[in-house]
């Protein structure tokens, strides 16, 4: 079975917090090769086989979508693919921690009195989605910090198993903020394996990064970052010292009307994030899906690849394109 072959289960009326049309889909298909019915099925067929010979996988059955949007995220590589599965389920059980909540509204109430992550509901022109990080106090204590990285990725499965992007532009508000306070915060070993996570597990490809500030401090928030990412993408990171600074880059009519935008606010679009990543559906989902480790016992290589899996201890360059 061909997924969403004429996409219509995508379909902007199925989701208003994403608004992913079968357009968008089929334009990302053909990017990567996608758009033959016959080679899709073929790739998930292959990947479908992989995992069943993996003795130390214990989930078998992922789903079609979830095959998908791994190809996509990997820009179609299958063996890229193999990797981001195996990560993503080896990290589910080298550092459960990351995986231990499941609703938000419940369970994440101190990090969301802080930040807020909002996946804004117009993607770019080219397929990017937006994400804007509104935030009131980033002066974080280690258990917050926790939360934060633990709300990211509750979110990031939601993406992945609702959205069709191409990868992601990140908006972060920092005006009127102690900087400091967040560049300390870099420094906890939980940042890399959270990283890791992120952007190998779940295929985070970042487009842009954008820093809304004025702060004389930025230049050394932006080079302890830099230490985290590739080369590559570190070129990627852009300041702003106005919203005026952002429109010449971000298209002003995407972005919620607190930012000039034509959306709506974002204290809405947060409240329904929040009740869309509490409900019922998405928690049992990530129940099931939080489960989906390993049994290290039954890998084939008895030595674990430190330099693939990056665990603490490591400070690898990632690569998120």
């Amino acid at each position: 079975m061909y997924l969403y072959e004429d996409a219509s289960s995508m379909g902007s009326i199925e989701n208003p917090l994403l608004n992913t049309t079968p357009v968008i889909i089929n334009d990302i298909r053909k990017l990567y090769g996608l758009d033959d019915p016959k080679r899709l099925n073929e790739t998930i067929k292959i990947l479908e086989d992989w995992v069943q010979k993996q003795p130390h996988l214990i989930k078998k059955d992922f789903s079609q979508r979830f095959y998908e949007t791994a190809i996509v995220t990997c820009k179609g590589s299958v063996e890229r693919v193999k990797k981001q599965i195996d990560l993503l389920c080896t990290m589910k059980t080298m550092v459960p921690k990351f995986f231990s909540r499941y609703n938000v509204k419940v369970e994440l109430q101190a990090i969301l009195k802080k930040v807020w992550i909002i996946p804004l509901p117009h993607m770019s022109d080219d397929y990017y989605r937006l994400v804007l990080f509104k935030t009131f106090n980033n002066d974080l204590t280690p258990e917050e910090l926790l939360q934060f990285f633990q709300y990211i990725l509750i979110l990031a499965d939601y993406i992945r198993n609702n959205d069709y992007v191409h990868g992601y532009i990140l908006i972060i508000d920092y005006r009127d903020l102690n900087l400091f306070n967040l560049i300390t915060r870099l420094t906890s070993p939980d940042v890399q394996p959270f990283l890791n996570i992120l952007v190998k597990g779940y295929g985070g490809r970042m487009k842009n990064l954008h820093f809304i500030t004025d702060s004389k401090a930025i230049e050394i928030l932006v080079s302890t970052v830099k230490q985290l990412l590739s080369e590559k993408v570190g070129q990627r990171i852009q300041v702003h010292k106005t919203l005026e600074d952002l429109y010449e880059i971000v298209p002003r009519d995407v972005l919620p009307e607190e930012y000039g935008g034509k959306q709506k606010s974002y204290y809405k679009m947060q409240a329904e994030w929040v009740d869309e990543l509490s409900s019922k559906k998405h928690v049992e989902h990530l129940k099931m899906m939080y489960k989906a480790g390993t049994d290290e016992s039954k890998r084939h290589t008895e030595k674990f690849n430190e330099e693939y899996m990056g665990m603490p201890g490591s400070f690898r360059n990632l690569t998120v394109d």
